[in-house]
């Protein structure tokens, strides 16, 4: 196995060496050899060398079979939308050039964090849901522009057929492995992205006839999400919509410190906790290495297909959680105050269960 870690920006910096960790000593414990490189990339490249993807960077990823990231971005640019060089710009740029087009995403809850989540308990218990994210057309790669002396802008919604064949193959497939019902979601009766969309999802589901699917407007979607999420099983939606109703469902699980993400291709996985850097708490030893670790889980299950050693990190997550013990962000009123974890502290824990 070879593992390029990207830890980029922030608390990404933070959570990366435990995940790092985890890849180590589930190597170590099943007798895999592994190698490890490292590189940067967003704003921290963007410091070091002016480009938020340097060539180095990107050369390391597409010889490595795995590639763990943590976060990018920061607030300057948050500041400055006039900004042409921007870290966000890195994470686009290797995600085309690795043709990583399906974004996967777990929502899936441990019972002990329940409580956790600004929902009712009662209406979470039992939420498993797979998103499939189209990761490389729609707005995000269209063209931008600003006319009227820069006030007026425009981007464009752009979709192939083919890139849409591809990523609703994968997830019809990933339907086929669960509860064999997949929710299409587009915006079919305003864009004509979306019908291209839904119009080639029907006809994909010609060649999976065991798979019951659902075409939904993406605002009934995100109300469905809150209403009810143990409807969903697995859902592929686009670039634009995806980004939205994932980050929605993080709330599903209680907080985006708990949710890994797997971008996926023909070849070179990427795997990345979905919280973005938080830099209002890096530094302070606070945030939430699980999403890193549980995205280790994700790596070792699609791009190894070791899937005993995925449930391993898994298993090693619940019996820490089990046993009462939270970060910050997690913690609820109930949490006891020795049970509540640095990132460090948090890490080690999940480590000893391994």
């Amino acid at each position: 196995m070879k593992i390029l870690v990207i830890p980029g920006d922030g608390i990404g910096q933070e959570v990366t060496i435990y995940g790092k960790k985890v890849l180590s000593k589930i190597a170590q414990k099943f007798g895999h050899p592994i190698s490890f490189e490292e590189g940067i990339m967003g704003h921290v490249a963007i410091e070091a060398t002016g480009n938020p993807l340097p060539d180095e960077t990107l050369e390391k990823a597409k010889k490595s079979d795995a590639i763990l990231f943590g976060a990018i971005g920061h607030a300057k640019y948050d500041n400055d939308p006039s900004a042409k060089v921007r870290p966000e710009q890195g994470l686009l740029k290797i995600r085309k050039e690795l043709g990583l087009y399906a974004n996967l995403r777990p929502i899936k809850l441990f019972d002990e964090l329940l409580e956790a989540s600004s929902i009712k308990p009662e209406v979470l218990r039992g939420a498993d849901i797979l998103f499939f994210r189209e990761l490389t057309g729609d707005v995000y790669f269209g063209k931008k522009e600003r006319t009227d002396g820069g006030n007026t802008a425009s981007d464009l919604m752009v979709y192939s057929k083919y890139e849409v064949e591809r990523i609703a193959e994968k997830a019809f497939l990933a339907a086929r492995n669960r509860r064999k019902k997949l929710c299409s979601v587009d915006k079919a009766n305003v864009l004509e992205s979306s019908r291209l969309w839904r119009e080639t999802v029907q006809e994909m589901a010609k060649k999976f006839p065991d798979i019951e699917v659902e075409h939904m407007f993406v605002d009934n979607a995100a109300m469905q999400l809150i209403k009810d999420p143990k409807k969903f099983d697995v859902i592929v939606t686009g670039n634009l919509f995806g980004d939205i109703l994932t980050d929605e469902a993080s709330q599903i699980a209680g907080s985006m410190g708990m949710l890994a993400s797997a971008s996926i291709g023909d070849k070179v996985g990427f795997y990345e906790p979905i919280h973005g850097s938080a830099h209002d708490i890096a530094g302070k030893g606070i945030a939430n290495p699980l999403a890193s670790i549980l995205s280790v889980a994700l790596m070792l299950d699609i791009s190894f297909n070791l899937k005993n050693e995925a449930a391993v990190v898994i298993n090693a997550v619940d019996k820490v959680l089990k046993e009462g013990y939270r970060t910050r962000d997690i913690a609820s009123e109930a949490t006891l105050i020795n049970k509540i974890l640095t990132t460090s502290e948090m890490g080690e824990a999940v480590l000893s269960k391994i």
